[in-house]
């Protein structure tokens, strides 16, 4: 019923690789057969429509047919990988999370009975609607984690008109909203969905190889990473079609050395948050940070350089906050953008502007001029609090190769004063072996 429109074209392209895992091949026809084996095995578990249903996986054959006939069932599905496990039983909780099925290494299922009883007035809301749900959670760098609820019925919609059809590897996550989406994109397409176990430069790069992969939907920092890595230039990575960054602000020194590395790949800046699902974008140029962002079933809006979003896909609300939305309906990102006529440009969170005696920084501004610097790999700009100014701009930086740490320091500072207000040099620099990433191969931001 929900996922018809899916189990068609898995028909239609029987014959076709759905997924490469661990090296090994599998058919739209071999999903189809374990779509059935799961819908059969949740009649013998007695899982029923509405039961809030945890899946510990990750993109592996079983984990994608699993899912797919949970959302056919009509369960509310929240799915965790390996990266929340310290997170995962508070997650389970907030949740109220009934049963949970668990994919093993080896891609095997088991079932576990939770001491929940899946109670929310959203659950009720959804349940009323006899439609399937889906419980993200954000990945709370500013404080406590956000239960998001979906109602799949309208995340799927998009889904449903057929578009192109390219080999994608699986970089993002399996319990995030962009690597759902990159899920189901490849899905709904026919295409084949190419999968790592490590996301490293190097191991990416070798996937590319070896299946002839034509988008890589990546972080920001990953694209830094890659750069810096060299692994690029060891590899044939001559399929490539598409490299689509989101998630996090990219720093244009390194949008261009991309442009540069990769003259034949279009290069896309996505956008999307957790809570309105991933908009329909396109980049003015593949070296541009200009974009526009919309798409059917998309409204936006600009109030105070703040973006709101206005989406059939937003969800339901939090289980665990108040609602975001405005009394009209609009999603308030946080996120400030500046416009240009049909585009607009992200300049970060509006939360991470510091506050400088009064006067604003833009973090993604000073980073900007500092990776422009010889023998800067990484670069993240932050506030500490002072007594006197209120904040004062911090930043920690890696290196290339070793240098003279006091002298490579002035030199920044000498170098900064060059092109920023005196309020924007750092005052407070840090030579670090390596930023800390999240992991969603994100910058991790607020110290």
């Amino acid at each position: 019923m929900f996922i018809d429109f899916l189990l068609q074209r898995f028909e239609e392209d029987k014959d076709k690789t759905a997924i490469v895992w661990k090296e090994q091949l599998f058919s739209y026809s071999f999903l189809l057969e374990r779509i059935d084996y799961w819908l059969s095995r949740l009649d013998k578990e007695s899982v029923t429509a509405g039961t809030v249903t945890v899946l510990e996986g990750d993109f592996s054959p079983e984990s994608l047919a699993l899912l797919l006939a949970l959302i056919e069932r009509g369960c509310i599905v929240v799915p965790l990988t390996k990266a929340v496990e310290t997170q995962k039983n508070e997650f389970i909780e907030t949740a109220q999370g009934e049963i949970s099925f668990s994919i093993d290494e080896n891609d095997q299922g088991s079932l576990n009975k939770l001491p929940y009883s899946g109670q929310h007035e959203l659950y009720d809301e959804l349940r009323s609607r006899k439609h399937p749900g889906l419980v993200l959670f954000s990945s709370g760098t500013t404080g406590k984690s956000k239960a998001i609820l979906h109602d799949v019925h309208h995340l799927l919609k998009k889904y449903t008109v057929k578009r192109h059809d390219f080999t994608t590897l699986a970089f993002l996550l399996f319990d995030h909203i962009a690597g759902i989406d990159t899920l189901l994109y490849v899905l709904s397409n026919g295409s084949c969905l190419v999968t790592v176990e490590d996301r490293a430069p190097h191991a990416i790069c070798q996937a590319i190889e070896t299946y002839k992969v034509e988008v890589l939907p990546v972080s920001a920092t990953f694209l830094n990473l890659l750069i810096f890595s060299e692994a690029y230039a060891k590899y044939d990575l001559s399929s490539l079609k598409y490299i689509a960054y989101g998630s996090e602000v990219m720093l244009e020194p390194t949008l261009k050395k991309c442009a540069m590395l990769f003259p034949d790949v279009t290069i896309l800046q996505k956008y999307g948050t957790t809570e309105v699902g991933t908009l329909r974008s396109k980049s003015k140029s593949s070296d541009s940070l200009w974009m526009k962002i919309g798409g059917e079933g998309f409204e936006t809006r600009i109030v105070d350089t703040i973006l709101q979003i206005k989406a059939h896909s937003a969800m339901m609300g939090y289980l665990n906050a108040p609602s975001p939305f405005t009394d009209d309906g609009w999603f308030i990102t946080g996120d400030t953008v500046e416009e240009d006529g049909e585009y607009i440009r992200i300049h970060g969170r509006h939360c991470d502007i510091i506050n400088v005696g009064g006067e604003k920084v833009f973090p993604t501004e000073v980073e900007n001029l500092i990776q422009t610097m010889d023998n800067v790999a990484e670069v993240l700009v932050y506030g500490e609090k002072n007594n006197i100014t209120g904040n004062i701009v911090c930043t920690d930086i890696s290196l290339i190769t070793e240098e003279d740490i006091k002298k490579f320091i002035i030199r920044v500072k000498k170098f900064c004063a060059q092109s920023l207000q005196p309020y924007k040099v750092p005052i407070k620099i840090h030579i670090v072996d390596g930023l800390k990433l999240s992991k969603r191969f994100k910058k991790v931001r607020r110290k």
